[in-house]
């Protein structure tokens, strides 16, 4: 059951028609907050949602359309010249590919956060990624570009900064239902993370509004339970389908001389430089695990990862398995 907020804001929600958006929105209303969403007219995973679908899946919170990288339609359609408490974004680029990174992770998130200021918004709540305590991709550098700059504006802040989604680690299911081994890079323990679903990310990230304690800081979480390895995720799913564990071992040298030819071919193919920004997205996934870092040892540490919530990886894949959910996977994904 969700408790109402002890003091009811008026909030600035971009970001809100991707998964962990629509859960933000839905713990929002529930708190008693007024919600205003500003989406894209042509919303969603390659602009499937149209303005009424929008409406729909936001029910309860008021819906406004404009160009988020536009400061005038941010202004004009979005804030419309009114007084707001808080803006909350769950907004990132949708495939981090330098271009989009840069406009999107930085510019429209600094576009927003001076007409934020302009009405009156005191509080902004973020969502980050933990994989920016160690920035190699361009997503990663103009995220904490845009970190800095809410950092030094002098609004309340809270950056949160999860671990892997649920989605993310969900792209194998079907594979596997037909019969093909889990794929894994090198021997499937390389990495690690302690999984978050949607909804209880959600809850942390409305929690920021009312909990002192988490101003001003940035906030890596992760959800319930030990952390997990690929080749733990792959051992349950087989369990679950009642079939033997069968894995095939991708070496990371695979990624990384296709990173090397897309790199040279690209420097004369544009299209082609960013394809190799994507496989090197894909090799950074497959070999940095996604738990705190720890600066003096160099390495990740589940222990220091905090966790909150009850959903865990492996209760979501018993429910994919049955059919009583469907991931949503985005334009995000290794396999």
């Amino acid at each position: 059951m969700i408790s109402p907020s002890p003091r009811p804001r008026r909030v600035f929600v971009l970001g809100a028609t991707g998964t962990i958006g629509r859960a933000t929105v839905r713990v929002l209303v529930r708190r008693g907050h007024e919600v205003v969403c500003f989406v894209r007219p042509r919303a969603g995973v390659r602009g499937t949602l149209a303005p009424n679908q929008s409406q729909r899946l936001l029910a309860g919170a008021s819906v406004r359309f404009g160009d988020v990288t536009d400061p005038a339609s941010l202004a004009q359609e979005g804030f419309r010249a009114e007084r707001f408490d808080a803006l909350v974004s769950c907004m990132a680029s949708r495939t981090g590919a330098p271009k989009d990174a840069w406009a999107i992770d930085h510019q429209a998130h600094v576009n927003a956060l001076e007409a934020a200021q302009n009405a009156g918004v005191s509080q902004v709540v973020l969502l980050s990624a933990i994989c920016v305590q160690k920035p190699l991709l361009a997503f990663q550098h103009a995220k904490l570009a845009f970190e800095k700059v809410l950092v030094e504006s002098g609004l309340t802040y809270s950056i949160v900064r999860p671990t892997a989604l649920f989605k993310s680690l969900s792209g194998q299911i079907e594979r596997l239902k037909r019969g093909k081994p889990f794929l894994v890079f090198g021997d499937g323990t390389l990495t690690a993370c302690k999984p978050i679903s949607d909804d209880d990310l959600a809850d942390y990230l409305a929690d920021c509004l009312d909990d002192e304690s988490r101003r001003d800081c940035v906030l890596p979480i992760g959800g319930p339970g030990e952390a997990v390895t690929p080749r733990q995720q792959g051992e349950h799913l087989f369990s679950l389908l009642g079939r033997p564990p069968r894995f095939r071992h991708v070496p990371v040298a695979l990624l990384d001389a296709i990173i090397g030819v897309l790199g040279s071919v690209g420097r004369v193919v544009p299209a082609l430089a960013e394809k190799a920004e994507l496989a090197r997205i894909g090799r950074y996934y497959a070999t940095e695990s996604m738990l705190v870092l720890d600066p003096a040892t160099g390495r990740y540490e589940a222990s220091a990862t905090p966790s909150t919530g009850t959903q865990t990886l492996f209760d979501f894949y018993a429910d994919l398995v049955k059919g009583a959910v469907a991931p949503e996977r985005g334009d995000h994904a290794v396999f």
